[in-house]
């Protein structure tokens, strides 16, 4: 039984996150949710009874033997390093760590080998690397993937419970035949803001310099770090959707050598991790409402690609708070403490 910290508990991912430990039954000895000093002092009903909140701070952490952080970099960057002097594994949501090369970056399905290396911290890859690379693992590991083309649809919930709200209030506001002022998306600090209700968004987080924004970014170089081959080339586009949950991504991938698609269902009906849902003919594929509160990745509409060579199309589903966040991070932990 172990000692289980959670930074930022009272957040979307940290709840989703105490409630994933029950799920996948970890065993935990003793719960310790820790928040701002805003937080601090409420109760929280979780799976383990009913908890206090305690404030963040760094000798919190003396007797943890395991800490997930859910807070974000900035809190990552102050507090992971005191959890680890202190004796727990960190295991982190966040953007803080994930392309330091003394970091692991991990997915379990695809490099937990990379995790047994750690140095005290083991980073949470971005939640739509994960769904895209849960099932492409395979792929790459039986015929090697040359280059990767995706587009998402991500979730309102993706951006917070701001997200959400926005969605639901401009819903709310159309319905009722008020005026939509939006306010929240693409980026909440941001100058210029754009309707969720009834538009999608083609940007996920802030512009960089090359045209890209940084959700793509993290798609393009987290893919290259996981599979280790930054030979890799990964062209993506991040688009939000007004879908509360769950991410979804068309994915075309290029690979070295033929892909047989009857040999590929077969290789993916047995991938851990993935469910195959791909029988067009019988409208069978993945959706973003069924997929919600799982922890699979789902796969459907693979057809080969006509206009180049070596080249396969899919459409992948998976929830982002839970095997994109939460789920994830619970089975590093498990697999490094089994």
């Amino acid at each position: 039984m172990y000692n289980v910290a959670v930074v930022g508990a009272t957040g979307a991912v940290g709840r989703e996150l105490m409630k994933v430990l029950d799920d996948l039954k970890f065993p935990v000895k003793k719960l310790l949710p820790l928040a701002s000093e805003r937080s601090a002092g409420t109760e929280m009903e979780t799976p383990f009874g009913v908890v206090k909140v305690e404030k963040l701070a760094a000798d919190k952490f003396e007797g943890i033997d395991v800490a997930f952080f859910c807070a974000g970099a900035t809190i990552s960057k102050e507090y992971a390093h005191e959890a680890v002097k202190r004796g727990a594994l960190v295991i982190d949501n966040s953007s803080a760590f994930r392309m330091d090369p003394n970091v692991p970056l991990v997915v379990p399905e695809v490099n937990i080998d990379a995790a047994r290396n750690h140095k005290g911290i083991i980073a949470n890859p971005n939640c739509s690397t994960i769904i895209m690379l849960v099932p492409l693992a395979p792929i790459h590991k039986r015929y090697t993937i040359k280059r990767i083309i995706v587009s998402t649809y991500q979730a309102v919930s993706g951006a917070g419970h701001y997200g959400m709200e926005a969605l639901e209030n401009e819903t709310k506001a159309y319905i009722e035949g008020k005026e939509i002022v939006p306010d929240t998306l693409p980026v909440r600090s941001g100058a210029v803001h754009h309707q969720i209700a009834f538009n999608v968004i083609p940007q996920v987080d802030v512009a960089m310099e090359d045209g890209y924004t940084k959700e793509e970014h993290k798609m393009i170089f987290e893919t290259r770090k996981i599979f280790a081959n930054d030979a890799i080339g990964v062209c993506a586009t991040t688009v939000r959707v007004p879908v509360f949950r769950s991410h979804s991504e068309s994915i075309t991938v290029e690979t070295l050598k033929p892909v047989p698609l009857q040999e590929l269902r077969e290789v993916l009906s047995h991938s851990p991790g993935v469910v195959l849902q791909d029988d067009i003919k019988n409208s069978v594929y993945p959706m973003p409402y069924y997929a919600s509160g799982t922890d699979e990745v789902y796969v459907g509409r693979l057809r080969e690609d006509p206009s180049a060579p070596n080249s396969i199309c899919m459409w992948v589903v998976g929830d982002q708070l839970r095997k994109g966040a939460a789920t994830n991070a619970v089975q590093i932990a498990q697999k490094l403490f089994e």
